[in-house]
């Protein structure tokens, strides 16, 4: 175990009181932040392209679900209709003989 305890962190302070900026970046370093920034942007374009893509498999996966159920809705009204109207009552009248009842849970 050693006695060394950790430095403490260095203020680098005007006599005013005043923080120092750092020193500018130059040469190949400036390069690099500048071309570091570049990528940044370039990384987060390609994350909302790639977010936008997968939103669009799920609508694609979702498309079919949502045509079946349309499909399915519009022949169950349609032969509720034909039903009323074989036993002699017209839908398409005001006061409507098909009813949609909504249960909650």
């Amino acid at each position: 175990m050693t006695n060394e305890r950790p430095r403490p962190p260095v203020l680098d302070m005007t006599p005013e009181g005043e923080f120092r900026a750092p020193p500018r970046p130059t040469g190949f370093n400036a390069f690099l932040a500048r071309f570091g920034g570049i990528a940044i942007l370039v990384a987060v374009v390609a994350g909302g392209l790639v977010l936008a893509a997968l939103a669009l498999v799920f609508i694609g996966l979702l498309l079919p679900v949502l045509l079946g159920a349309a499909a399915v809705g519009a022949v169950s009204l349609w032969w509720r209709r034909r039903r009323l109207r074989k036993m002699g009552l017209d839908p398409s009248v005001s006061g409507s003989v098909i009813r949609f009842v909504v249960t909650r849970r």
